[in-house]
């Protein structure tokens, strides 16, 4: 078996002339000071909740039956969703007030930046609809079969359901949270559906906010549900089963139509992570003919803006080591409960199989090979007298190690996961994802069309041709990110999974600069960028106010003012704000020139 070592950079998107160890911060006129020494507190939360959950194991595998029977009865009837209102004092200040402090935190930063733009005169102008990104929805039972009863109607991802159904009914979870290996699809006898409205991705857990700091600086100039909407979807299907199975892009596309047809104005779509990958889907699916039938000039005539947050447009790395081996402490983005229930109870072999009977995750899978992600000697990212190129995505450098093979790039590392992968979950990347580049404007244009495999895909199917479409990329850049992983050997040739972590960076937003050529933007829709240096508070759980985490960065104040002023009709007052390297990294990326 191996293990595998992630290596890291320094940041997401360094500013121009800055190393990992040299790197200073950049402001964007930050609204409150905050110190950026490295924080501990999420460190301590997580060990504090390690410390609770072997409270909780410890009752219920207790020596005696009738003791465990009690305890499982007492841990069924216990909402957890009110647990941290009735943590022991003895438990660290971290754990013991993360929900108050989140609370205040809520109050304070999100409807004061909605406070100030409804005093300078901002307003409720353009409908909004939000796709949140991976894994962030909450997924609840629907099915009446004896195995699914007692979970109907609760959340088995993203709630303390979740967790205790981890602690106490594993292997029900695992069976109700897998899609059919075969068909993408509900396996027989469960129903899992995605939770809707603005519950669905406002709180992953009670005290774990995602959404609904937008939610709330929106209400402040004045949005409700009659002009906002939350478009969630289960995020475990393949984009095309999202339709076959829930409808999920025709009522999508009849929302908007309806909110152009009640407001006399379009839209603001603003997606998150994956729900950036949907959206670029959406727009060839509602115009393509025998789907969604709108016809060419459907994205011209009802959306005005698309916010793309953080958006993995080409892929991530993240993505490959979750289903290649499992590991997934960065790779899943989300909060420190969901990734300490699914390591603590769950072996490397339980997650990869899981992930992988999720084809939704796998359409993040890194785009482009090595002319996007480098090879063995050159990256568009490498540094100045960098000695390994950071084009080498899978080293394998332990001594002890049996194989021959070379350091895999993106493509052998690709080439290597499919070929190692149980045919099922070949097929199904195959047949619903392509990861490749479309080296004419031919191919562009007509062939990869219609062709719903690459609809995900950027480097190979263009933007609609809307000419007055605004696209705005928000992001943070200058924190530490997955590029690279070293795995190594261990000899457990009992398991299936051979690979696991023993951790710097191309950013998917690297396409932003590529929607500024006419090859992929024929509309010449207009797209502007927005970087906001990570400058995280470490006094703070999730960052402070600054921040610029993947996930966290929901609640940046800067970027709720940002969102608020495109919504409001203000967006083209927007300056473009770009700190650091990445048109550098675009023009070495040839692919990206005019041909």
């Amino acid at each position: 078996m191996f293990s595998l070592r992630r290596r890291l950079v320094g940041g997401d998107l360094l500013p121009r002339g800055q190393t990992p160890e040299n790197a200073e911060p950049v402001r964007l006129a930050p609204i409150s000071k905050i110190s950026t020494k490295p924080r501990k507190g999420l460190k301590r939360l997580i060990f504090s909740l390690g410390g609770l959950f072997g409270i909780i194991m410890a009752g219920i595998f207790a020596n005696h039956n009738d003791v465990i029977n009690i305890n499982l009865d007492l841990l069924s009837d216990l909402n957890l969703d009110s647990f941290f209102d009735v943590i022991p004092a003895g438990i660290p200040k971290e754990a013991r007030d993360i929900s108050q402090q989140e609370r205040a935190a809520i109050n304070f930063d999100s409807f004061s930046v909605g406070l100030h733009l409804y005093s300078q005169g901002f307003r409720a102008h353009h409908p909004v609809v939000m796709i949140p990104g991976v894994i962030s929805t909450g997924l609840e039972s629907w099915g009446t079969e004896n195995k699914s009863r007692l979970y109907f109607r609760k959340r088995l991802w993203g709630s303390w359901t979740m967790m205790r159904a981890l602690v106490m009914d594993r292997e029900s979870w695992k069976r109700h949270i897998v899609l059919d290996k075969h068909t993408g699809l509900d396996p027989p006898g469960i129903k899992l559906r995605a939770a809707q409205g603005f519950d669905a991705a406002d709180f992953f857990v009670t005290g774990y906010w995602i959404w609904s700091k937008i939610l709330e600086n929106l209400a402040t100039i004045g949005y409700d549900p009659t002009n906002s909407f939350t478009a969630a979807y289960d995020w475990r299907l393949s984009y095309s089963n999202l339709e076959v199975r829930d409808h999920y892009f025709t009522r999508l596309k009849v929302y908007i139509e309806t909110s152009v047809r009640i407001s006399g104005k379009k839209p603001v779509l603003v997606s998150h992570s994956m729900g950036s990958q949907v959206l670029f889907y959406f727009f060839h699916w509602v115009e393509a003919e025998g789907h969604g039938g709108g016809g060419p000039d459907w994205v011209e005539k009802h959306v005005d803006s698309w916010i793309n947050i953080s958006g993995c447009m080409l892929g991530a790395t993240k993505g490959l080591p979750a289903v290649l081996s499992g590991e997934m402490k960065d790779t899943a983005q989300l909060n420190a409960f969901a990734v300490y229930g699914l390591e603590k109870f769950l072996s490397r072999e339980e997650r990869t199989d899981i992930f992988r009977a999720m084809p939704g995750i796998s359409s993040m899978l890194p785009k482009g090979g090595d002319a996007v992600w480098g090879n063995n000697t050159w990256a568009p990212d490498d540094r100045f007298g960098q000695e390994i190129s950071y084009g080498n995505i899978i080293n394998f450098k332990e001594s002890n190690s049996t194989r021959s093979e070379k350091n895999l790039t993106m493509r052998e590392s690709m080439d290597y996961l499919l070929e190692s992968s149980d045919s099922w979950y070949k097929d199904a990347v195959l047949a619903n994802y392509s990861h490749g580049i479309a080296h004419t404007e031919r191919d562009v244009e007509k062939k990869n069309e219609r062709d719903p495999r690459k609809w995900t895909n950027p480097l190979e199917t263009r933007l609609p041709n809307a000419p007055s479409l605004k696209i705005y990329c928000f992001y943070g850049v200058g924190k530490q990110t997955e590029r690279s992983y070293f795995y190594r050997e261990e000899q457990t040739p009992s398991r299936k999974s051979n690979m696991s972590i023993d951790t710097t960076v191309i950013n998917g937003e690297v396409f932003s600069e590529g929607w500024k050529l006419k090859r992929f933007n024929p509309g010449g829709s207009k797209v502007k960028i927005f970087e906001m240096p990570h400058e995280p508070d470490r006094f703070s759980p999730r960052g402070g106010p600054n921040t610029g985490d993947h996930v966290d960065i929901l609640g940046r104040q800067s970027l709720n003012d940002l969102i608020l002023r495109v919504a409001s009709g203000k967006g083209d007052l927007i300056e473009e704000t770009v700190v650091s390297n990445i048109r550098e990294y675009s023009d070495r990326v040839q692919i990206f020139e005019e041909p």
